[in-house]
């Protein structure tokens, strides 16, 4: 009996080492894979991440600056020149957060362009502020408009690899998260194989924090970003989980970055217009292409200064998407190319009534633009672009409507040239119109 027990007694000795022993093996492996990918997610939180938002910000910049350039060289308006200041400073604080270490070859090589259109940008400045039209010009299109395309390729370019940096980062993090929850599932399993049910609270415990982390790095990796692990407590796993929560966040931002809002009426930019576009015309869906330009709206800004023009884009941003809302269905869109033009995609059978219904609203509402004097005149006299004083009525607006069905191969750039040709046509009338090209 005592040989038995003290059999016995070994067995339990030598179980009890195995557990401690596979149990600490386990656990100190996945403690050691989760402490690596907690620094590898941290980098691609804190490096790769703020990377790609860092070029896709000076992108959005660069695409700003280009529309202001060309509006203050076309309607020689000193009062853009602060907004085009505004924008090169963010520009300069893009370019600083950049000019960080570690710097990679592809890095070093985006900054040596930064600097050289930051040099010609600065010699554009000066002649703005002069008031140099003529120069500024030839030096906008024989240096700064090539040297921005040319950084603006980099930068697409730069920021697709950096995509795929990223992807390929979230690939190994699935993959090293997969081989650490092999590994410790064969260590626990071996150890509780040999003995230790004291290790099951343990091993359970490492196993749904690694399948839980599993299955949030696989759903990340398949683009949906609204998983959270859940998994509680202060330790790596919950830590990780944390990680992937702002992974998921931050990714999700990232996604949003197609929608190149108007900062002044928040509504999907050029970018989006066109990205739109193309994808009904890729998938055959008939459509109506509202353009919409207002008319007399440079002169009401001159006379009644900056802000009230800004206030004019905003508020009819607003009533399009008000009528939109009413009269057209969730899937249109209502775009601000910029100025004093927008878009709105509609269905075929929605955009003459849209024309209309926008035009009626917008009737209504322009009075509430001017003053109770031109309001009760409903015209005032100023100059024009040539410097020709001429009477002005009210602002009115301009729709071209353009039904895609009247292609036999619509595409974009015969959409836009029929809206210039129809929008042309338009403002040589009297009053509001639209005109319908079905």
């Amino acid at each position: 009996m005592f040989n038995l027990f003290s059999t016995v007694t070994k067995k339990v000795i030598i179980g009890y080492l195995v557990v401690v022993f596979f149990s600490l093996s386990a656990i100190g492996f996945a403690l050691s894979r989760l402490h690596q990918q907690t620094s590898d997610t941290e980098n691609l939180v804190n490096v790769e991440f703020r990377t790609f938002e860092l070029v896709r910000d000076l992108q959005q910049n660069l695409f700003a600056q280009e529309n202001i350039e060309k509006q203050l060289l076309i309607l020689r308006d000193p009062s853009l020149s602060e907004l085009r200041l505004n924008r090169n400073n963010e520009f300069v604080r893009y370019a600083l957060a950049l000019n960080r270490p570690p710097l990679s070859d592809q890095l070093r090589k985006l900054i040596k362009l930064v600097e050289s259109y930051r040099e010609v940008n600065s010699q554009l400045t000066e002649l703005l502020s002069w008031e140099d039209w003529s120069q500024a010009q030839q030096l906008s299109n024989e240096k700064t408009v090539p040297l921005r395309g040319q950084l603006l390729n980099y930068l697409a370019e730069f920021r697709q690899q950096q995509q795929q940096k990223i992807n390929t980062g979230l690939a190994k993090l699935s993959q090293h998260t997969s081989d650490a929850f092999q590994m410790t599932a064969f260590l626990s399993l071996l150890g509780i194989c040999l003995s230790a049910p004291v290790s099951i609270a343990v091993i359970l415990s490492i196993h749904r924090s690694v399948k839980e982390l599993k299955k949030a790095t696989h759903r990340i990796s398949a683009g949906r970003f609204d998983h959270y692990p859940e998994i509680s407590g202060s330790d790596e796993f919950a830590q990780l989980a944390s990680d992937f929560a702002r992974m998921g966040e931050k990714l999700s931002e990232l996604e949003q970055l197609h929608l190149d809002m108007n900062p002044l009426t928040l509504l999907p930019g050029n970018l989006a217009i066109d990205r739109e576009v193309d994808m009904r015309i890729s998938k055959r869906e008939p459509f109506s292409h509202l353009y919409i330009d207002l008319d007399n709206f440079k002169v009401y800004a001159d006379r009644y200064g900056y802000k009230a023009g800004s206030d004019v884009l905003a508020r009819v941003g607003q009533l399009l998407k008000e009528v939109v809302g009413e009269y057209g269905s969730p899937h249109d869109l209502v775009g601000h190319i910029g100025g004093d033009d927008y878009v709105v995609l509609s269905s075929i059978d929605s955009g003459e009534l849209l024309a209309q219904k926008i035009i009626d609203g917008f009737t209504l509402l322009v009075p509430s633009f001017y003053n109770a004097k031109d309001r009760e005149v409903g015209s005032f006299a100023a100059e024009d672009r040539y410097g020709v004083v001429r009477t002005f009525t009210l602002m009115t607006i301009s729709i071209a409507v353009i039904a895609s069905t009247r292609y036999d191969y619509p595409s974009r750039l015969a959409i836009s040239q029929e809206c210039a040709r129809v929008k042309e046509y338009l403002k040589i009338q009297e009053g509001s119109n639209y005109r319908l090209e079905g």
